[in-house]
C-alpha cells in the first residue's frame, strides 16, 4: 500500500449509477482504488477490515450489474459491507464510521436507501432476501433479491431454514456464498470460471427446461436423464445439497474475477428460480498483513498502513481476558469442565484454552441454540460446561435456554461477555436486556460482577453450583483493581455494603458499582454491591429499606423488567414501603459511539447518577 493513490477513478463515483456508466475495462482500476481507501480509511477509524477486503470486486460487480437501490442487496453480518458503503454515497462519512453520530459498522436502513436491511447478527439474509422476494412476486414487479451470506454464517441453522423454504416455492431469488475459508485451488480457475458462464447462460436454461418438458412426459427416460445431470454437475461441481433444496447451483467461481463475475450476475438476473452462486474469496485480499493474519485484522483499532503495524493498546487486560484465564485455571483442577461457544474464540477469550485444551474445547460455529442445547446433553452425563457467549447472540437461544438446561435444572455455566453496552459496534451488539429475559427464568442464577476478582469468584462460584448460572460482565477492563488468581467462592444470594451514608442508598449492579461509589462520594450516600441479581439478598435490601428515606436501582441494562424491576418486586412483597429509583439503559436502542460517552448520555455514569439523586433530594 503505496498511500500515494489519489483514487482518482473511485473520487468520480459517488452513487451506483456513476458506476454503471463506466466501460467494464475501467472496474479493475475502480477495485485497486478502493482496497486501497478501504486500508487507509480502517487504519484511521479501525473496525471490520478483512471481511471487506475480500468482497471488493463482487462489490463493484454487484452494483455494476444490479439496479440499485430498486434491486435489492442483502449483506449478511455487515462486516462485508464496507466497500458497499463506499460506492453508495458514504465514502467521504467514513473517517466517522463507528463513531458517535457517524456512520454505522453494519447496514442500517435509516442510514441509506441502498442499505435494504439492517444487520448485525448473522445467517439472517436468506429469509429477509426470501421475504423480499415474495413481496416482489406479489406486487407483480421484475425487482431482483440477492442475499450475499459468508460461509461462517452459513453455519446458522436459519439460512438453511430459509434455503429450505425458498426452493420450496421456487422464489426468484439468488443466493451468494462469498466462501472465504478455502484458498483459490486449481479447480476453482478457468473451468470452473467457464462452466459457470455455461450453467448460468441462457443456451444451456432453454436446453435444460426444454429437455425437462420432452422427457417428462416418459417418467422412466426423464429420471435417467434427470439423475445423468446431477452425476455430470456432481463431477464437477460441489453443489448436491443446494440442487436438493431447490436452487440450481452455480460455481466455486474465483471472486475476484471481475469479468467471470460480470458475465455470470449478468446470466443469472436473467433466470426467474432460485439461484446459489458459489464465489471462492480471501479475507483480506490485497493488504499482505490481512492475508497473512485475517482474523487478526477481522475487526481491528487503528493501524498504519503502509506496515499494517497495529498501534498499542495500554488499556489493563479486560473481563474478556480474565475469563480466559480462568476458565484454563479451572479447567486444570476439574477434567470435567468443558468449554463451547459459537464462533466466538477470540473475542469470548478462549484461544489459550483451545491450545491447551483441544479435546474439551468446541466452536460449534454461529449456531447459538445448537451450543445451549449440546452443553444441556453435555451437562446430562456429568460433564460441566462453561457456554462462553456474548449477552446479544445468547438472546438467539431463548427457548434452548428456558426449555433444554433451566426447565431441566441442568448445571450449565454461562460467561456472558459484551453485557451492556458495547460502544462503537452499537445496538446491534449491546447487550441491553440479558437481566430483563434472564431474570424470569426460574432455576437460573445470576450474577454480576463489579471487578475482576469478582469475576473470577462469580465464575468459580457458578461452576460449584448443582444448577444453571449466568454470570453477566462487560466488554471494558474493570475498575482497575489488582486480580488474585485464587478460587474462592462467594457467599451464595448475599450483597455487599461497600459504603455507609445518610438518607440515600445505591444499590448498584455489577458494572454500575464503580461509577455509583464516586457519585456516593458527593452525596454521602450508602452503597450496595449486589453481586447476585438472582437471588437477590432480601435481609440486606430491607435493611437498606429501613434506613434510608430512600433507594436508587443502577444497572447497565434496560430498565423495564432489569434487576432494579426484581428489586421493586421485593420490596412490595415484604411490605417496604420506601420510594424507589430505577436507573438503567433507556427505552430506546442506544446508538453506536465510546462507551463513556453513552454511559453519560444515558446518565449512567458518577456526574448524571449524582445529577438526578440531588434532584429528588431536592
Amino acid at each position: 500500500m503505496s498511500g500515494k493513490n489519489s483514487y482518482s477513478l473511485l473520487a468520480t463515483i459517488e452513487t451506483p449509477e456513476q458506476l454503471r456508466q463506466l466501460p467494464a475495462s475501467q472496474l479493475p482500476q475502480l477495485a485497486v482504488d478502493l482496497r486501497e481507501f478501504l486500508v487507509h480509511s480502517i487504519a484511521t477509524t479501525g473496525g471490520h477490515l478483512s471481511a471487506g477486503l475480500g468482497t471488493i470486486e463482487l462489490t463493484i460487480a454487484l452494483h455494476y450489474v444490479y439496479n440499485t437501490p430498486e434491486d435489492r442487496l442483502i449483506w449478511d453480518v455487515g462486516h462485508q459491507s464496507y466497500p458497499h458503503k463506499i460506492l453508495t454515497g458514504r465514502r467521504a462519512m467514513m473517517s466517522t464510521l463507528r463513531q458517535q453520530g457517524g456512520l454505522s459498522g453494519f447496514p442500517k436502513r435509516s442510514e441509506s436507501p441502498y442499505d435494504n436491511f439492517g444487520t448485525g447478527h448473522s445467517s439472517t439474509s436468506i429469509s429477509a432476501a426470501l421475504g423480499m422476494a415474495i413481496a416482489a412476486r406479489q406486487e407483480g414487479s421484475n425487482r431482483q433479491v440477492a442475499a450475499i451470506i459468508g460461509d461462517g454464517a452459513m453455519t446458522g441453522g436459519m439460512a438453511f431454514e430459509a434455503l429450505n423454504h425458498a426452493g420450496h416455492l421456487k422464489s426468484n431469488l439468488l443466493v451468494i456464498l462469498n466462501d472465504n475459508e478455502m484458498s483459490i485451488s486449481p479447480n476453482v480457475g478457468g473451468m470452473h470460471n467457464y462452466l459457470a458462464k455455461i450453467l448460468s447462460g441462457k443456451l444451456y436454461s432453454t436446453m435444460r427446461d426444454g429437455s425437462k418438458n420432452v422427457l417428462s412426459i416418459v417418467p422412466p427416460v426423464w429420471e435417467l436423464a434427470r439423475k445423468a445431470e446431477e452425476h455430470m454437475k456432481g463431477m464437477v461441481v460441489p453443489g448436491t445439497l443446494f440442487e436438493e433444496l431447490g436452487f440450481n447451483y452455480i460455481g466455486p467461481i474465483d471472486g475476484h474475477d471481475l469479468p467471470t463475475l460480470l458475465t455470470t450476475l449478468t446470466n443469472l438476473r436473467l433466470r426467474d428460480e432460485p439461484q446459489f452462486l458459489h464465489i471462492v474469496t480471501k479475507k483480506g485480499k490485497g493488504f499482505p498483513p490481512a492475508e497473512k493474519n485475517p482474523t487478526c485484522y477481522h475487526g481491528v483499532t487503528a493501524f498504519d498502513p503502509e506496515t499494517g503495524e497495529i498501534y498499542p493498546n495500554d488499556a489493563p487486560p479486560g473481563y474478556t481476558h480474565l475469563f480466559g484465564e480462568w476458565i484454563c485455571d479451572m479447567a486444570e483442577q476439574d477434567e470435567r469442565l468443558v468449554g463451547i461457544t459459537p464462533a466466538m474464540c477470540e473475542g469470548s477469550g478462549l484461544v489459550e484454552f483451545s491450545q491447551r485444551f483441544p479435546q474439551r474445547y468446541f466452536d460449534v460455529g454461529i449456531a447459538e441454540q445448537h451450543a445451549v442445547t449440546l452443553a444441556a446433553g453435555m451437562a446430562c452425563e456429568g460433564l460441566k460446561p462453561v457456554v462462553a457467549i456474548y449477552s446479544t447472540f445468547l438472546q438467539r437461544a431463548y427457548d434452548q435456554l428456558i426449555h433444554d438446561v433451566a426447565l431441566q435444572n441442568l448445571p450449565v455455566l454461562f460467561a456472558i461477555d459484551r453485557a451492556g453496552l458495547v460502544g462503537a459496534d452499537g445496538p446491534t451488539h449491546a447487550g441491553s436486556f440479558d437481566l430483563s429475559y434472564l431474570n424470569c427464568i426460574p432455576n437460573l442464577v445470576i450474577m454480576a460482577p463489579a471487578d475482576g476478582n469478582e469475576l473470577r469468584r462469580m465464575l468459580y462460584t457458578g461452576f460449584l453450583h448443582d444448577g444453571p448460572v449466568a454470570v453477566r460482565y462487560p466488554r471494558s477492563s474493570g475498575s482497575g483493581v489488582a486480580v488474585k488468581k485464587e478460587m474462592k467462592a462467594l457467599v451464595f444470594g448475599k450483597g455487599q455494603v461497600r459504603r455507609e451514608g445518610r438518607r440515600v442508598a445505591l444499590i448498584a449492579f455489577g458494572s454500575m458499582v464503580a461509577p455509583a461509589l464516586q457519585a456516593a462520594e458527593e452525596l454521602d450516600a450508602s452503597v450496595v454491591n449486589m453481586r447476585f441479581v438472582k437471588p437477590l439478598d432480601v435481609p440486606l435490601l430491607i435493611d437498606m429499606a429501613r434506613h434510608h428515606d430512600f433507594l436508587v436501582t443502577i444497572e447497565e441494562n434496560a430498565v423495564a423488567g432489569g434487576a432494579g424491576s426484581a428489586v421493586n418486586e421485593c420490596l412490595h412483597k415484604h411490605g417496604a414501603t420506601v420510594p424507589v429509583i430505577n436507573l438503567g439503559l433507556p427505552d430506546r436502542f442506544v446508538e453506536h459511539g465510546k462507551h463513556g460517552d453513552l454511559l453519560a448520555q444515558c446518565g449512567l455514569d458518577a456526574k448524571g447518577i449524582a445529577k438526578t439523586i440531588r434532584t429528588c433530594l431536592d
